[in-house]
């Protein structure tokens, strides 16, 4: 849970990931910027800033911020009425993103998964993505990421979104942030 205040400094601080990036908001953008905790309270490890561009029934593009190791819980987009689960693309846009995702371990993975949750992390196969990078996920493939030491960007392209529905490794994840009063 975090409170508007802790929201509204990690919405200044993604601005200035934008920025560094020279990627242009609208001032609508600029104030719809989603701070996702996942409930865990711990956004400086666990959690991710996010705008969503388009989400329709057939696609979605999203810009998401990972401050300095900051780390997307492992989890997969599973079939939903009939559709196969979300596909997406990960495109790097600025800074260093370590993407894990079913496959051969590697043997000395670049990223540490948050403390008291590594019980929660099960796959470890590396991909590094840097600025021009990409990868594409299958629907219902596990995977989880982390940015490097200077944060990161990645934009997301997608077919239809259903995050409410992603299935995480963790059991204690809450997709929907709440708002502590």
């Amino acid at each position: 849970m975090l409170t508007g205040k802790q929201i509204d400094e990690a919405r200044k601080r993604a601005l200035t990931y934008f920025e560094k990036a020279g990627i242009v908001l609208t001032k609508k953008e600029k104030a719809n910027i989603e701070v996702a905790d996942f409930g865990l309270g711990d956004l400086e490890h666990t959690g991710l800033e996010l705008v969503v561009y388009v989400s329709t029934d057939r696609c979605c593009a999203k810009e998401l911020v990972l401050f300095p190791h900051q780390t997307c819980p492992e989890h997969k987009h599973p079939p939903v009425e009939g559709e196969a689960g979300k596909e997406e693309t990960f495109r790097c846009r600025w800074g260093k993103v370590y993407l894990y995702v079913e496959g051969e371990p590697t043997e000395n993975p670049q990223a540490m998964p948050p403390k008291r949750r590594e019980h929660t992390y099960t796959i470890w196969h590396e991909i590094v993505l840097g600025p021009g990078d990409q990868y594409t996920l299958k629907p219902n493939t596990l995977h989880w990421f982390q940015s490097g030491p200077e944060g990161a960007i990645v934009s997301e392209f997608s077919t239809k979104s259903k995050d409410e529905t992603d299935i995480f490794t963790d059991p204690d994840i809450q997709r929907i942030t709440k708002i502590q009063e």
